[in-house]
């Protein structure tokens, strides 16, 4: 029998709810709908839900946010520029600003296909390139720059090519789902090394970033403790990473494979990587020997961005709020939220953590929040594998990402791709390229009836 909503809401004791005959349904937890606790949280589920301020900045941090906003979103320009505090682009790069993958602080999409014809060239999807040994390419350097200023030839071109792999449900429903080629051309500088390894990331949406800064180590570490105990094949393990603004390792926290371990890093990362822009941690252009023509352009700078404004983009980047939560607590979501857990997606997908100390927003102390990862990197099997190792990851293992914003990515951004490479057109493609640790996950998935596929997709919408 189908439970009312009023009784949900004050059923006191008890874990799950009888639901349509012998299903069951999962409870709902009234904090669950502020995922990034009373601090991080917004309500906002429009076009702009991914770019709204954490409430309860000071006046000064609101000042911070709103530069830091600026010098994210507008682009930088070519050097030299009578706009000499956004000059410096390039001489390679990906993209013209940080907002330029992240649109509207949201996730990124691979390039338009019409016809089966390819129709532009990938920005919010980059290609990491290294060698074995963890080393960058000897002519193109680690990440391959499909872009560059007047009078510098772009590294190459990447062409892409989706295979079609088509499977049933174990009601007799079929899906299909499209693996990505990549093939560079029109290298610019002769031949990539014959060992080239290749690795697709495209823009996540960068909400709560500060809050997972703030999880505790030890909070981490114990998801990896709690997995091995479980002795359900799950086996995360943390990503160890020298971090430029620390001085030290620290667990990877943030990356398609947590192979960066702070805020401050992974922005001033990007600025070099992605856009060529040049900062004290940072001071060199990332041309490499054989790019004469590289070596050779105007700089914009030394450094190109100064750290007062570089501090701002961080802080940006560090408090864009969550939205709240939609539906939460109807039938069909806590279905889907029973199924999710029955499945053991939640064993990665750790649901929510209380956050520590944290020196530089204090206001993202002693939070609960609901980011739905653990941070660890899992083996996610063939079908996903970059074979690239990245720090202590291997060639098949990938972060769990955080699942917060997920059903908000098609408001903000206008699509539904997600994966690290963009791959999977809806939620149910990427739950069915799971393998590896996620394989049994998968298979329960598999096994469901279309009403509980359906209400669990109504779930990962939910957040």
């Amino acid at each position: 029998m189908k439970r009312s909503l009023s009784f949900i809401a004050c059923l006191l004791a008890g874990s799950v709810l009888a639901y349509e005959g012998h299903a069951m349904l999962a409870l709902f937890e009234p904090s669950e709908e502020f995922p990034a606790g009373e601090v991080g949280t917004i309500d906002d589920h429009g076009k702009n839900a991914f770019s709204l301020p954490y409430p309860g900045l000071t006046d000064e941090q609101k000042t911070d946010f709103v530069v830091g906003n600026s010098f994210f979103k507008k682009p930088w320009v070519e050097a030299p520029s009578s706009t000499t505090a956004r000059d410096g682009l390039g001489p390679h790069f990906v993209a013209n600003s940080c907002g330029a993958c992240h649109a509207l602080d949201g996730r990124g999409a691979p390039p338009d296909f019409k016809n089966n014809i390819q129709q532009e060239q990938p920005m919010a999807l980059l290609l990491r390139l290294s060698i074995p040994g963890q080393k960058p390419d000897p002519v193109y350097g680690g990440q391959l720059n499909n872009q560059a200023v007047q009078g510098v030839k772009p590294e190459g071109k990447v062409a892409i090519r989706y295979e079609e792999i088509r499977g049933q449900f174990a009601d007799g429903s079929s899906y299909s789902l499209q693996k990505p080629h990549y093939k560079i051309e029109q290298l610019a500088y002769g031949p990539l090394h014959k060992d080239i390894m290749i690795s697709p990331r495209i823009a996540p949406q960068i909400i709560g970033l500060g809050l997972l800064e703030a999880i505790p180590d030890a909070s981490i570490l114990a998801n990896a403790e709690r997995q091995r105990a479980e002795g359900k094949g799950i086996a995360g393990q943390p990503n160890y990473v020298m971090d430029a603004f620390a001085g030290k390792a620290l667990i990877g926290r943030f990356g398609w494979k947590a192979n960066v371990g702070s805020v401050a890093h992974q922005t001033a990362g990007a600025f070099l990587g992605d856009i060529g822009i040049t900062s004290s941690k940072n001071p060199h252009e990332e041309c490499m020997p054989q790019q004469k023509d590289c070596l050779r352009a105007p700089s914009g700078g030394k450094p190109e961005i100064d750290d007062d404004k570089l501090a701002q983009v961080i802080f940006y980047s560090q408090t864009l709020a969550v939205p709240t939560r939609r539906d939460a607590n109807t039938s069909d979501v806590l279905r889907g939220k029973q199924l999710f857990s029955d499945a053991n997606c939640v064993s990665c997908h750790t649901p929510s953590y209380k956050t520590g100390e944290f020196a530089a927003i204090p206001q993202l102390a002693n939070q609960t929040i609901y980011p739905y990862t653990d941070l660890l990197l899992h083996d996610m099997g063939e079908g996903l594998a970059d074979n690239r190792p990245d720090g202590k990851a291997n060639g098949k293992q990938w972060k769990t990402p955080p699942l917060w914003g997920l059903g908000l990515v098609k408001t903000v951004n206008g699509h539904t791709r997600y994966l690290h490479d963009g791959r999977a057109r809806n939620m149910m493609e990427a739950v069915l390229w799971h393998g590896g640790e996620a394989e049994a996950s998968k298979q329960a998935v598999l096994k469901m009836s279309t009403a509980d596929r359906e209400n669990l997709l109504k779930f990962l919408n939910s957040l």
